[in-house]
């Protein structure tokens, strides 16, 4: 699957908003990657357009080996699609929602039930296939999605956020049914998400996208690999104290990159034990309170702020009403 230059804006009330600003990646059989944004970051627009439910403004898409714009029909019989929503019918069993899914995709009755056996028995569903849908557990549901998605093989497969709402022992299950898909069926998967966990455990690579732009891409420990140093960060116990403990920090010679989430400032530093003493120092000297102070090794959160320029939960923030943005703070 090869993305390059898509573009895609949408009229809202009396503005426009440009949802997709020139994204390009690729996708190789056998991996999973991972399209990385808050909410309204443009992933699933990306989606839309690359399963033949949306069309771009420009730009050119091909998923296996077909183009997304002159090839429809063809895109469709050779993806899978898992949508954020459920797609099955609670009100037919497991077996039925799999035979259906196959005969749509011109399977005869005889393979999809076949096929439909073999699923059941992968994912766990076996004992339960001949009970209502809706009765199932919501990680039960969500494997049954999954398998909807693969009943006619598949080179591709489209993931979108497959795992909101499950937990944490659903989540789990799931990430390792994904994994499977890829080592073992060799198939291309494209997992969005808003998981900075998800991200980092499954996509071989990743491409992190925030309004609508890929603003970095690489593997989880190339990009993090790629900040140096270590990252603090000091909760002030007032939050109106924030803009003169920031003052206090940029003076320090360790502090470099130094930005503000709310009530609490973040830096990059070289040897970060050593940095946060001398940090808590200078703040004390000040007399300014903390609440809280950490030190971590590069996180998927310290490269969404390097290269987005906010938090991601400030970017989560923001994509909700009266969600409240990052302030930057001069280093």
């Amino acid at each position: 699957m090869s993305v390059a230059g898509l573009t895609k804006t949408y009229r809202a009330r009396d503005r426009e908003v440009r949802a997709l600003d020139g994204v390009d990646f690729s996708v190789e059989p056998g991996t999973v990657l991972g399209l990385l944004g808050p909410n309204g970051a443009g992933k699933s627009t990306t989606v839309k357009i690359l399963t033949t439910l949306s069309s771009a403004d420009s730009g050119t898409a091909t998923v296996a080996g077909y183009d997304v714009a002159r090839e429809a029909r063809d895109v469709r019989h050779a993806i899978g699609y898992v949508s954020q929503k459920p797609g099955f019918d609670p009100i037919g069993t497991g077996v039925e929602n799999l035979v259906l899914a196959g005969r749509v995709y011109g399977m005869s009755a005889r393979t999809a039930r076949e096929r439909a056996g073999e699923l059941l028995e992968r994912f766990g569903l076996a004992d339960s296939g001949r009970r209502l849908a809706r009765t199932w557990s919501g990680g039960m549901q969500r494997k049954l999605d999954v398998a909807m998605s693969l009943m006619h093989r598949p080179q591709v497969l489209f993931l979108d956020e497959p795992t909101t709402g499950l937990d944490p022992e659903a989540r789990a299950d799931m990430w390792a049914e994904i994994a499977h898909l890829a080592a073992d069926d060799g198939l291309a998967v494209l997992l969005t998400t808003h998981y900075l966990e998800e991200a980092d455990h499954l996509a071989q690579r990743l491409v992190i996208v925030d309004h609508g732009r890929v603003v970095v891409s690489g593997t989880p420990d190339a990009l993090k690999r790629g900040l140096s140093g270590d990252a603090i960060a000091v909760e002030l116990a007032d939050c109106s104290e924030v803009e003169r403990a920031s003052g206090v920090l940029s003076g320090l010679a360790r502090v470099r990159e130094l930005t503000r989430d709310l009530d609490t400032l973040r830096a990059r530093v070289d040897d970060g034990g050593a940095a946060l003493l001398e940090v808590m120092a200078a703040l004390d000297a000040a007399d300014l309170r903390l609440s809280a102070a950490t030190v971590s090794r590069p996180s998927l959160d310290d490269v969404y702020l390097r290269y987005a320029g906010r938090t991601f939960a400030s970017a989560e923030a923001a994509s909700v009403p009266g969600g409240r943005a990052r302030e930057e703070v001069a280093a």
